[in-house]
């Protein structure tokens, strides 16, 4: 790829200079929301809160520099930051310690090499089988469970760790470190920037909000209050690392990284993606896989936890009129800037307003809309969802992703066994055939059944097919049609099954036709033993050469009334 195409992919068509300043501005904010929210990430997968700063720096410009995204953000965020949180817990490490500061870069390195591997096997394509319902139940479920770990630290308590009902047992017992302050002052920060987040939504308040709790510390002093305080944090640019790799866990690393590698191919291809339509482009699936993979790469030389995409951050650059990646440039350099000369003030940050800005992180990223959308749109696709945010809550995120993309199965299949059909009639007024289920006034022709089914006939359908021309044949019936251009498939058990339904049919004196059908289909029912079907006549073009032979011309007699319609 010549360097010349390389750049043009970085810019929309009509990108001019007077869109470099919005870029640079994203790109300071960026960096500025991503003190609280990937500090709170990086503590929540077991680190020290500065290497989420860290993983702010080197990981972003990479991203921005492969990706064939314009505006995507990329870095420490909820998902994988709760899996890496939850792998650790597993193997029996303490969070924050430094068996954690070793463990986690080898996760995160692991997850870089899954995702260089996805990105030789073109696996981005494999996101087309995890549904929208799955991921977003699966989302939700990490938020919510990493919002139930958090809500102790609301008042002054420790995290906890676990699912659900160990969780909620964890808050009881937390209780007595209630301190009414902490309390207070996260859930006034929650309400604030929840509240302004519909009022002025491109005012970056998770940066206000920490601003204020640093002013209030100095003023009121609320560590002498009980009020826990953030520790100090080294200050200048990371250095690499070298990676510790214990043996002994090195195969519960690499299931943890693979689970982990899923879904951060997952999610992010799927809101980069919806990004880009929205948009009108098109990404290079297989180079964002390969921005993915070197951006975790870079994470895990600095000792970070895995990154990933930011949906709320990119929001925030699209508010502030980014559109191109030299917000990542911008961001990244923010950052340093921040590592170099700012991280001083960190000590004086309040921990219940992180926590409360974490939450606040949290909430907004759960996707409450699409479950919405979904009990307005499909309660099919409901269940799926909240089986997913459910399976995550109570038995962890990879039996939530199981959970989720089982039941998605079952749905293909399902619709499959059981696709769209319908009788079709006659409207007066109208030429050609119509639904008998979306029309109220179309009418089935007086002694004829014309079916339309549209899915392909194999051995797991092909008695509903049967079953539903049976239960419509009547006494006054002497032709049954298939529509069958919907069917682009058939496989032995239908074929068979379609020449017992025509010798039956012929034996009460019932005419038989297949129509609408194409070359493939035909072909099939030759290959399977039903070229008598083709040579009998039983397969004719369309509907209304079968008329013709039957005979029967337009304007054709009618049945009373519409005994298929429904509302």
């Amino acid at each position: 790829m010549s360097l010349k195409v390389f750049v043009r992919e970085k810019f929309p068509k009509d990108y001019k200079a007077k869109d470099i300043p919005g870029d640079i501005i994203s790109g300071v904010i960026v960096a500025l929301v991503s003190i609280p929210i990937s500090m709170g990430y990086s503590q929540i997968a077991g680190l020290p809160m500065i290497y989420g700063l860290y993983g702010s720096l080197l990981p972003i410009l990479i991203y921005g520099i492969i990706t064939t995204s314009y505006d995507f953000v990329f870095g420490v965020d909820a998902a994988p930051a709760a899996l890496t949180g939850a792998a650790i817990a597993s193997l029996g490490i303490v969070p924050g310690s430094e068996e954690a500061v070793r463990a986690i870069p080898v996760l995160t390195t692991l997850v870089g090499l899954w995702l260089l591997l996805f990105y030789f096997l073109k696996a981005g394509r494999m996101v087309k089988f995890i549904s929208v319902p799955v991921m977003g139940g699966f989302i939700t479920g990490i938020c919510l469970e990493i919002i139930c770990m958090q809500i102790p630290k609301l008042w002054g308590g420790s995290p906890g760790t676990g699912e659900l009902p160990e969780l909620i047992l964890h808050m009881f017992k937390e209780l007595k470190f209630f301190n009414l302050i902490s309390f207070i002052l996260s859930i006034i920060t929650v309400v604030i920037i929840l509240s302004m987040k519909k009022l002025l939504p491109k005012l970056p308040m998770s940066v206000v909000m920490l601003i204020i709790g640093g002013i209030l510390q100095v003023i009121f002093d609320l560590g002498s209050h009980g009020v826990k305080l953030l520790p100090e944090s080294p200050g200048g640019l990371p250095l690499p690392k070298l990676l510790h790799i214990d043996v002994s866990i090195l195969p519960e690393l690499g299931f943890s990284a693979l689970t982990i590698s899923l879904v951060i191919m997952s999610e992010t291809m799927l809101a980069s993606r919806s990004n880009a339509i929205n948009d009108g482009y098109d990404l290079n699936v297989n180079r964002e896989v390969l921005a993915y993979s070197l951006a975790n790469f870079a994470a895990g030389i600095f000792g970070c936890c895995p990154v990933n995409a930011s949906v709320s951050r990119t929001t925030i650059v699209r508010q502030f009129g980014g559109r191109s990646q030299i917000m990542s440039v911008s961001a990244s350099v923010s950052m340093a800037f921040i590592l170099l000369f700012c991280t001083d003030y960190i000590s004086l940050l309040p921990v219940p307003v992180l926590t409360a800005i974490i939450v606040s992180a949290l909430l907004s990223a759960c996707e409450f809309h699409l479950a919405k959308r979904l009990f307005e749109t499909s309660k099919r696709d409901l269940v799926i969802f909240i089986c997913a945010a459910l399976g995550v809550l109570f038995f962890g995120t990879v039996y939530g992703v199981m959970i989720g993309v089982i039941l998605s199965f079952f749905v293909v299949i399902r619709e499959a066994v059981n696709p769209p059909k319908t009788f079709v009639g006659v409207r007066e007024g109208h030429e050609g055939f119509f639904s008998l289920k979306v029309h109220e006034d179309a009418r089935p022709v007086q002694g004829v059944i014309i079916y339309r089914f549209s899915g392909n006939l194999f051995f797991a359908n092909i008695d509903t097919f049967v079953n539903d021309i049976e239960g419509a044949i009547e006494d006054s019936t002497r032709v049954v049609i298939i529509n069958a251009s919907g069917i682009s498939n058939v496989d032995i058990t239908a074929c068979d099954r379609l020449v017992a339904l025509s010798n039956s049919l012929q034996k009460r004196r019932i005419r038989f036709f297949f129509a609408e059908n194409d070359g493939i289909v035909n072909g099939e029912l030759k290959r399977y033993g039903a070229g008598e079907l083709l040579e009998s006549g039983v397969v004719q073009k369309d509907i209304e050469t079968v008329m013709e032979l039957i005979p029967l011309s337009a304007p054709y007699t009618t049945k009373d009334s519409n005994p298929y319609y429904t509302e």
